[in-house]
């Protein structure tokens, strides 16, 4: 029981970190050293973090959610995440580390004999 809490107290983590670095990869996005910055310390992030669904994808799950909700339409009209470069660059980036932290999950194997 205390093993699962723990993981889910790094699952809570991890998510929140991934919504503060989508948040400020998508605010930073449309300055390039801004975008590089983004693409960088989120890479660096998946990279860096164990693989397990608590951990890496957690993280990675949580960055393209912000991603999502900011890319879609907001009432006045406009986007918080445009239709140019450095807009499908993000989009890019966020599938691919959802994508990488997919594959990286670690299957979990019964104990016992």
């Amino acid at each position: 029981m205390r093993g699962l809490l723990a993981r889910l107290g790094i699952a809570l983590v991890c998510a929140v970190a991934g919504l503060v670095v989508g948040a400020a990869s998508v605010v930073l996005h449309g300055i390039v050293l801004g975008l590089v910055l983004g693409v960088v310390t989120t890479t660096a992030s998946v990279v860096a973090l164990p693989a397990g669904w608590h951990t890496r994808l957690t993280f990675a799950l949580a960055w393209m959610g912000t991603v999502f909700i900011a890319s879609r339409p907001r009432p006045e009209g406009d986007y918080l995440v445009g239709a140019d470069t450095s807009g499908y660059l993000l989009l890019v980036v966020g599938f691919a580390i959802v994508l990488y932290a997919s594959l990286t999950v670690r299957r979990h194997r019964p104990s016992g004999g």
